[in-house]
């Protein structure tokens, strides 16, 4: 079982001494609501089981993938994240991985529209933003914001962003402080 497995593991073993319920029971609870899309599920559980924003991501994540159709074998799940108009993207994703790739051992876990990154913790996520960019979400702490090093809200899956429009942005600059995040979680 690798860390991400571990983590995620952990996290419901919490939330079901936090809510008293299996994930069977919260699936049903689910079920039993009509709602469908991510952030419909995600909010319901926070509303109405008070679940905290972390608790209810990962179940809401959980139950919309087990209504999904299971992916074919062997596919390159980049391959979908960087479809139709977002193709054009990924030469800049390409050049992002290449860059952070040369700082060590990580783990690339790819989620429905975006890569999480993690070593003991996330430390970056990429994705296109739109069909004209991509965005690197980066975990760091005491960072002053800068025009291009955009400071997100409290509480959300990183602290900062990047968009990126051009594969000659991926940079000194970005690529320092994407590693300033490696470095912190691990």
């Amino acid at each position: 079982m690798d860390i991400v497995d571990k983590a995620t593991a952990t996290q419901l073993k919490n939330i079901e001494t936090r809510t008293g319920k299996t994930l069977a029971q919260l699936n049903a609870i689910v079920d039993r609501s009509g709602l469908a899309k991510h952030g419909q599920v995600r909010d319901m559980l926070k509303k109405d089981l008070g679940m905290g924003h972390g608790d209810a991501n990962l179940v809401a994540t959980l139950y919309v993938r087990s209504k999904e159709p299971a992916a074919p074998a062997g596919g390159d799940p980049l391959d979908e994240i960087y479809a139709g108009p977002k193709a054009a993207l990924r030469p800049i994703h390409d050049k992002l991985m290449a860059a952070i790739g040369r700082f060590g051992d990580f783990e690339v876990a790819p989620k429905k529209g975006y890569v999480s990154l993690r070593r003991k913790k996330q430390f970056a996520m990429i994705g296109p933003g739109a069909k004209a960019r991509v965005d690197v979400g980066i975990n760091m702490k005491g960072v002053a914001a800068t025009d291009r090093l955009v400071a997100l809200p409290p509480g959300g899956m990183c602290q900062y962003r990047v968009s990126v429009t051009d594969a000659k942005e991926v940079d000194a600059a970005l690529v320092g402080w994407i590693r300033q995040a490696y470095d912190a979680a691990g």
